[in-house]
């Protein structure tokens, strides 16, 4: 948190610091206008959600943890001479898992368990403090799948655990130059729905409902059109 609010203040001094910037648009909402693409690189935490809180145990392994990296696309407009409003979309992948290794089991008592990729699809809404600095809030769905492996020691079985979700989240945008623009944001997804997908000719299960949640803190690099 303290970090975060660190990036925050760098973010409004340098927008302060940009006169330049400032006569390149009509209004500050213009200048975070059109189309964009980014790639993106983060931390990515996985926790099972409260209702299956378990922290009773110590043996029990309830999250996994690693680095979040992808690109997304999106495209903003402005609304009046502040507001902006858009859509994007984002596919992830991550380096969070955790393997038994013969030893106890996690939550999900498995050997194995690895987040696998993740798309998001969602919207946005914005206030340009200045033609170089956006603050914004952002919301939609997520789907997430997690990839398994489950042994006896003889018999190893894999699948894939497809989850659906809402995810909500808020962020900074920094423009540098004409086009491009840095970005550093906090999300959190939901996923309270999911299936097991098997491999070969095994039918996928039904949907169920589980509890998971997810904190993810991204920066990104990209440019706007």
């Amino acid at each position: 948190m303290k970090t975060m609010t660190a990036l925050l203040a760098a973010g409004a001094a340098l927008a302060v610091s940009a006169p330049a910037m400032a006569q390149e648009a009509g209004t500050p909402a213009e200048a975070f206008a059109g189309p964009r693409v980014e790639a993106i690189i983060g931390y990515d935490h996985n926790r099972s959600g409260s209702t299956k809180d378990i922290d009773t145990n110590a043996d029990i392994k309830q999250s996994i943890d690693g680095l979040l990296y992808g690109a997304g696309i999106g495209y903003d407009a402005a609304l009046g001479t502040n507001l902006t409003a858009g859509v994007e979309a984002e596919v992830t992948g991550s380096t969070a898992k955790w393997d038994n290794n013969n030893g106890v089991p996690n939550t999900f008592n498995l050997g194995r368990v690895k987040a696998g990729r993740d798309i998001y699809v969602g919207g946005r809404v914005g206030y340009a403090m200045s033609p170089a600095t956006l603050v914004y809030l952002k919301g939609g769905y997520t789907n997430a799948r997690y990839n398994l492996l489950g042994t006896d020691g003889t018999v190893s079985q894999r699948q894939r655990l497809d989850t659906d979700g809402w995810r909500v989240g808020a962020g900074v945008e920094q423009k540098f130059g004409e086009n491009m623009y840095g970005k550093i944001e906090y999300r959190y997804s939901k996923y309270g729905k999911g299936e097991y997908d098997y491999n070969g000719n095994t039918p996928d299960s039904s949907r169920f409902r589980l509890d998971t949640d997810r904190h993810q803190v991204a920066v990104g690099v990209g440019m706007r059109f």
